[in-house]
């Protein structure tokens, strides 16, 4: 599983930059999604690299993450009694392994939203207009962007 942050803004640029961002549901700066590993969707990510960060996300990540960001239509908040209710999983732990070894969707749960809003990164980013291997904030991360979530969340 990838996830992938939205980095920078989209003034300025071509429309097929900004069609790529509007399919994986990235409209905002800070907003995370949480896709999996399929060749449309690593497609769809090298076209926008410029724009985002991604990379491997773990199991830890993914729960700590839908635990604190994870919302329901009408904004509330996601937990384990809904998750045990509405979906074959006993709890949000369950759910973030299910869901980060690629076994499960966030659509298989009724009602959460499949975009994650996030809050900037504490002490900021490093820069916006370098990528992760030139020491900035854009492209691939790798296992790193775990550090990155974390900072966000």
């Amino acid at each position: 599983m990838y996830a992938v942050v939205q980095v920078r803004g989209t003034a300025k640029t071509r429309r097929e930059i900004k069609d790529t961002l509007k399919m994986l549901r990235l409209h905002h700066i800070n907003h995370c999604v949480i896709i999996p590993d399929t060749p449309a969707y690593v497609g769809m990510i090298r076209k926008v690299k410029d724009f985002v960060a991604y990379g491997e996300v773990d199991a830890c990540t993914v729960e700590e993450l839908l635990k604190t960001r994870g919302r329901l239509t009408g904004d509330a908040h996601l937990s384990d009694e809904y998750i045990k209710e509405n979906s074959q999983y006993a709890g949000i732990s369950e759910f973030a392994k299910a869901l980060s070894s690629g076994e499960a969707r966030l659509a298989d749960v009724p009602g959460l939203k499949p975009v994650l809003r996030l809050h900037p990164p504490r002490k900021g980013y490093k820069t916006t207009k370098r990528t992760y291997q030139q020491g900035g904030s854009l492209g691939y991360h790798g296992e790193n962007i775990n550090d990155l979530l974390y900072k966000m969340r």
